[in-house]
């Protein structure tokens, strides 16, 4: 048995001083409060439960910083898009796996102990299905295995290069699979996590451009039980796809299909459900450049199907500015006092911080719903250095606070997954190992 002892921690039921949470067999056997630290126990400073990272694209982490300049007047998202077929396009299950490696040991350094990983790329380079339609799908569960973080698979099932059933594109290839075909792809996916600890299977429609709604309807039925994600909203007909979403998204299965936006949502009072019923899911980092948006928080991504926090204040874009202004200014983001949220009105501090709400109780985004540090959860937790400068003289949801908004590399000390440390330092077990093939993979993509 291990047990751990934290200066202060965030159980399930608010924060308490001087907890010794003792560990059996990957779970919370118990907790104490108001102890002192014993001889058996593993001091640490502050405890949080681990977060998830509801929605991840794991091989983009490959293209960070290869995309940030400006391209010609009439670059746009979609000239991203192309730009990031043609690196996918080169990609081998081996390249997969490193990368996805790297991505994982990454988000487990910032406090995400289980990640949703939206798998689209089924089809070997030359576009023709894999022998084992799961090819790619083992890759990703031997980075998992590797890192120690918990792996939600989401296999993607895209069909159509547009709306209206519009053929796919020459770099969309790799991706795209009919209806009988997923089912092989999503069987196979299932056999590929078989073994792994904790892991579970989803489904991930790409979007309203992908699939039909009459292909939706069908894949739906093809997993009854387990999340399904689908990406809605956009830069081209923002409604479209989130009002077909909702239609298709009525019923059993409506409380396990987040809507994760691609570009910045327009609610300016948002809850954990849309309008339809559905969560609202978001990547805790963007996963497409090159777009004027309000900045995301890197370390802010949350245990379900919630967004990640907001940066306060952003640059206003020069085509924006009030007339008169010479050079762009800092304002506020737009978003109203809580005055003018009824949802808010008398409720807790914790309700206008997602991170503070997502620590106190999972919710069931990417198919887990452990209730956090509770007795009988899984040991998925993390200590932050309660020593760094972004958390001196801080107590309670200032913790977090100081965490997201103000936190660097090394606040998040250790974690753990099914109570085994796969974090150390602020740096990842096995690291080195995966940093060193990660390089390789790399100083060959890009020769």
């Amino acid at each position: 048995m291990l047990t751990l002892w934290f200066e202060t921690a965030l159980l399930a039921d608010g924060w308490a001083e001087g907890v010794r949470i003792a560990i059996e067999d990957g779970a919370i056997g118990a907790i104490d409060k108001a102890v002192t630290a014993s001889a058996e126990d593993e001091p640490h400073g502050v405890g949080v439960s681990g977060l998830c990272n509801v929605h991840s694209h794991a091989l983009q982490r490959a293209m960070a910083g290869l995309t940030e300049y400006r391209g010609p007047d009439a670059d746009d998202f979609w000239t991203w898009r192309d730009w990031m077929y043609r690196f996918l396009a080169r990609l081998t299950p081996e390249d997969v796996e490193a990368i996805t490696a790297q991505a994982f040991a990454e988000m487990l350094q910032s406090g995400f102990t289980r990640v949703g990983e939206f798998h689209y790329l089924h089809n070997d380079i030359d576009g023709r299905a894999y022998a084992n339609p799961g090819e790619m799908a083992v890759s990703i569960a031997a980075a998992a295995a590797q890192t120690g973080i918990g792996l939600t698979l989401l296999p993607v099932f895209y069909a159509h290069g547009g709306f209206g059933g519009a053929p796919p594109a020459d770099g969309q290839q790799r991706f795209v699979t009919d209806l009988g075909g997923f089912e092989k792809v999503v069987e196979a996916s299932g056999a590929a996590i078989a073994s792994l600890p904790g892991a579970n299977l989803g489904i991930a429609p790409h979007s309203l451009r992908a699939v039909s709604a009459d292909e939706l309807s069908r894949l739906v039925a093809l997993r009854p039980e387990g999340p399904i994600h689908i990406h809605a909203g956009g830069k081209r007909l923002p409604g479209l796809e989130r009002q077909a979403a909702r239609r298709v998204a009525a019923g059993q299965h409506r409380r396990r299909c987040p809507l994760v936006p691609r570009s910045r949502h327009p609610s300016r009072c948002r809850r954990d459900r849309a309008p339809g019923g559905e969560r609202r899911g978001r990547r805790p980092v963007p996963d497409h450049r090159g777009q004027p948006r309000r900045r995301r928080l890197p370390g802010a991504g949350l245990p379900g199907a919630r967004g990640p926090v907001w940066r306060r204040h952003r640059l206003q874009h020069p085509h924006r500015r009030r007339p008169g202004a010479a050079q762009p200014r800092i304002r506020p983001a737009a978003h109203p006092p809580a005055a003018q949220c009824p949802h808010l009105q008398g409720a807790p501090l914790d309700r206008r911080n997602p991170l503070r709400r997502s620590a106190r109780r999972r919710r069931p985004g990417a198919g887990s719903a452990d209730p956090g540090l509770a007795v009988g959860a899984r040991a998925d937790l993390l200590c932050l250095n309660s020593h760094h400068p972004a958390l001196v003289g801080r107590s309670g949801d200032a913790l977090l606070d100081g965490w997201i908004f103000a936190g660097a590399p090394g606040i998040v000390a250790a974690v753990w997954r099914d109570g085994v440390k796969v974090v150390r330092q602020g740096r990842h077990k096995d690291g080195e190992a995966i940093g060193d093939r990660y390089r390789q993979t790399l100083e060959k993509l890009l020769a």
